[in-house]
């Protein structure tokens, strides 16, 4: 693969649904395709609400593709692998970029022996991707196969042996371009912002515990939450019940998914993220682009404390830690001074998380490590 040469690039994801993975795939492929690069889109199916790609690409869907296939777990994974080296020969990509858990392991056994390099993107907590002793086991192994590996953090990358660290590379996300401008100064709302989908994992509960006991001190302070859950999920439900149990309903505003952000979020007063683990999370990273003073669980696989530098830049807090999430609110609505000068600082962030700049990091990366692969089987 050359900068120089136009080649074909296959992305392998489950779904372009509304998550950050999926959004750097479709960021990252419309880069490549502005590159002169041929792009080629494998997921598993569509969904009724997923990011919209507004640039020529094919597409295939792998369920509807092996559609029939025997049933039970064993069959559907041999006619999902044996579809997806199909794929591979039909298509005949120079390379394959995989993204997220089980997807993976299926790109690097789907491609054995073909010669075809595999580089695999690993997005959250390892031991989130990879629950079991068996599957984290698997993926180190399968790992060593690959041609490299793209991990948000560095403690992401320690999570694995030293043969697959040696294929490593950490690499950020990139911003949104609508967060790569000079962040708002002015008056601001009263208001505490999170931003993501509404699901145990996120701990909106956590901040809501945290608020109750204050809440009347700051009758004036908000919550608002812009984001939903999947299709069935309860979340929203308990959340509701929940701020109505702590009397803060009147306080809680339930925004659901909404476009531009920026503009939604860049006057409140100060951003939460609760999460018990996370990658390398879009949401803190465009609060603090957009200048707000943020707060963060300190949670794995360290996505926030590689970014977050304490009471210099933002305020991190201990993974579920009520106490903590508590004090930090009183600090920053007590000292306005303080947050815009976190603010300030978070939204230097900008400077190198630019688009352009990190998917340019991608491409370097693919081709170093694309060239080292193809050396070596030669």
């Amino acid at each position: 693969m050359s900068g120089n040469k136009q080649n074909k690039i296959a992305f392998l994801i489950n779904s372009l649904g509304r998550g950050g993975a999926e959004h750097v795939v479709v960021n990252l492929a419309g880069y490549f395709q502005r590159q002169g690069h041929e792009v080629l889109l494998v997921t598993s199916r569509r969904l009724p609400e997923e990011y919209h790609v507004t640039f020529p690409i094919k597409r295939r869907l792998l369920e509807e593709e092996i559609e029939g296939a025997p049933f039970g777990r064993v069959g559907k994974v041999a006619a999902r692998l044996l579809h997806l080296r199909r794929i591979w020969k039909e298509e005949a990509p120079d390379v394959v970029l995989s993204f997220i858990g089980k997807m993976n392991l299926y790109a690097l056994l789907s491609a054995a022996g073909m010669h075809l390099p595999v580089i695999v993107s690993v997005r959250s907590d390892p031991d989130r991707e990879y629950p079991s002793p068996l599957q984290k086991k698997l993926a180190d192994l399968l790992f060593r196969r690959a041609a490299g590996v793209i991990f948000q953090t560095q403690d992401a990358k320690r999570a694995f042996s030293p043969a697959v660290q040696r294929l490593g590379a950490v690499l950020p996300n990139a911003l949104d371009e609508s967060f790569v401008r000079p962040c708002y100064e002015g008056e601001r709302r009263d208001e505490i912002v999170m931003v993501g989908r509404l699901d145990e994992n996120k701990n909106h509960a956590l901040l809501f515990r945290a608020f109750a006991g204050m809440a009347k001190e700051y009758p004036h302070v908000t919550i608002a939450l812009y984001g939903s859950g999947l299709p069935g999920s309860d979340t929203e439900p308990m959340l509701r019940a929940l701020a109505r149990e702590l009397e803060i309903a009147d306080q809680v505003l339930f925004m659901g998914r909404q476009s531009g952000i920026r503009e939604k979020i860049e006057r409140a007063r100060l951003f939460v993220l609760a999460s018990d683990y996370e990658g390398m999370p879009n949401a803190l990273l465009e609060a603090m682009a957009s200048g707000l003073a943020v707060i963060s669980t300190d949670c794995p696989c360290g996505g926030p404390r590689s970014v977050i530098r304490h009471m210099e830049n933002g305020i991190l807090i201990p993974v579920g830690d009520e106490a903590a999430l508590a004090g930090a609110l009183r600090l920053l609505l007590d000292d306005p001074a303080l947050a815009e000068r976190l603010g300030r600082e978070a939204a230097k962030v900008s400077r190198e998380l630019s688009p352009e700049r990190v998917y340019r990091l991608w491409q370097e990366e693919t081709e170093s490590r694309v060239k080292a692969y193809v050396g070596g089987q030669s």
